[in-house]
């Protein structure tokens, strides 16, 4: 029994030794927000309180858009996943795109509430904060699943809908980011609070891209940075722990607004069965697969993306 105790507590001391060395040499401890702004925030990019956060915001085309778009980033995104996007449609439209808390730079609120009802509250007040009565809402992955809720929640606030690989129904993906899988067990995810290999960040992104070759070491770069950001890493955690898919399904059949869904043919994380369930139980929605692009299509590929954008806000107009 002796010998045994004494191997095991050997063993125990080299699976330290081997997460503390790992520890050490990708060592990552939170970054403040003030060391990250001027790289990541540039103008247009604003700061407005909201809810007791400084939430990061950028705010661009004409005032005068009558119809105004708002859209929000998935899990672990920022708002920089709608630039392309944005450049295609700012000529002509208003478009409004911030961080949402526990994301980007907005960083975590002070509740720790991260559920989807806290989500869609808090998008409504970014509307009222900017004045904003009834908007194009659009989202991907969970800001997909906010927008259909706040839809849902305060259709009189919303016009017309944008779904890129939304959430909302049960999970039941065919592959699932490490960083996902990290922030999900307590045990890791306390030594990733303190600990960021790239290597981690890197297979997370190329995990989610229908074309992993489209991950540049610059978008690598700007996920580290804005999962480096002081509290983020706790707030996934709390995220993950929050996860409610399908509790508001039964709202889904109650949607009138015009909708468009967009979605990546080799998203492995919502797959596209879940494309073709929105689009059944949305009536009158449109669908729109893009084969070879995964979980963040107009990250992928904006300029093919956005056409069908375009196309769906002309002709409902």
């Amino acid at each position: 029994m002796r010998k045994i105790l004494h191997a095991a507590a050997w063993t125990l001391l080299a699976l330290l030794l081997i997460v503390g060395g790992g520890v050490a040499l990708s060592w990552g401890p939170d970054v403040p927000v003030s060391a990250l702004r001027a790289r990541w925030a540039p103008a247009p990019s604003t700061f407005v309180p909201i809810d007791g956060l400084q939430v990061h915001l950028r705010d661009e085309g004409p005032r005068d858009d009558p119809m105004p778009i708002v859209l929000i980033h998935g899990t672990s995104a920022s708002l920089h996943t709608w630039e392309g996007w944005v450049a295609a449609l700012r000529g002509t439209r208003r478009v409004v795109t911030f961080d949402l808390p526990g994301f980007g730079l907005t960083g975590p609120n002070a509740t720790g509430d991260y559920s989807d009802a806290a989500y869609v509250r808090f998008t409504l007040q970014v509307l009222d904060a900017l004045g904003l009565q009834r908007v194009v809402l659009g989202g991907n992955s969970l800001g997909g699943a906010i927008a259909w809720q706040t839809a849902a929640a305060a259709p009189q606030r919303v016009a017309k809908l944008i779904l890129v690989d939304a959430g909302g129904y049960p999970l039941d993906s065919v592959s699932v980011p490490i960083g996902f899988r990290i922030a999900r067990l307590p045990l890791l995810r306390d030594v990733m609070r303190y600990s960021l290999p790239r290597s981690v960040v890197e297979s997370s992104v190329r995990n989610v891209y229908g074309d992993a070759a489209r991950v540049t070491p610059e978008l690598v770069d700007r996920y580290m940075a804005m999962t480096s950001r002081a509290g983020n890493r706790e707030a996934l955690g709390r995220r993950m722990s929050q996860l409610e898919w399908g509790r508001d399904l039964p709202r889904l059949s109650t949607l009138a607004q015009p909708t468009l869904i967009l979605w990546g043919g080799r998203d492995r994380l919502i797959p596209p069965a879940h494309a073709q369930r929105f689009a059944h139980d949305i009536k009158g929605s449109t669908l729109v697969m893009f084969d070879e692009l995964g979980h963040v299509p107009q990250e992928e590929d904006p300029a093919r993306t956005v056409v069908a954008v375009q196309r769906f806000l002309a002709s409902s107009d």
